[in-house]
């Protein structure tokens, strides 16, 4: 009688690769607040560009004042995190140029951040950028791509809806 039920589709939320380069696990980062998954699961992206996308379709939360990492939600409400580099707020901003602010609108593949990858390395930082759900506990489950090559809106995450 309730036959449709059973063959109702999961709901979910598919996550792009917000840079292009090579993913990793997020537990490889080089900074235990990743690699422990204390903010959140996900995936890294050692960068090839210096352009980070918006990985979906949401709202931006927050722009940080160093303009290294970008805080958004999205519109089926998984809250992204995406720092480029690790220990890069000590750049306090340079090398790092905004093209959103907090409440804006964004579609999937808009402009964020573009960040100048070769000053960012010569001055001694790590370019590998955690890409990470901070409300992992909103999906029933993450599943996160093998590591691969990936290019700027291939899918690297699937999110499924509780």
């Amino acid at each position: 009688m309730f036959e449709f039920l059973k063959n109702k589709k999961e709901k979910v939320e598919t996550i792009k690769a917000p840079i292009e380069g090579a993913t990793i696990s997020v537990k490889k980062v080089n900074d235990p607040t990743f690699a422990e998954e204390i903010l959140g699961k996900g995936i890294a992206i050692i960068p090839k560009t210096g352009s980070v996308v918006a990985p979906v379709d949401g709202i931006i939360n927050l722009v940080f004042d160093t303009k290294h990492a970008i805080s958004m939600t999205s519109t089926q409400g998984a809250e992204i995190l995406i720092h480029i580099g690790l220990d890069t707020v000590n750049l306090r901003g340079q090398f790092f140029k905004t093209h959103v602010e907090p409440d804006q609108s964004v579609k999937q593949g808009d402009l964020l951040i573009e960040f100048d990858m070769e000053e960012i390395k010569n001055a001694g930082y790590d370019v590998t950028t955690p890409i990470v759900i901070c409300n992992p506990d909103h999906f029933r489950e993450i599943k996160i791509m093998e590591e691969k090559d990936v290019k700027q809106n291939e899918e690297v995450m699937q999110l499924i809806l509780s």
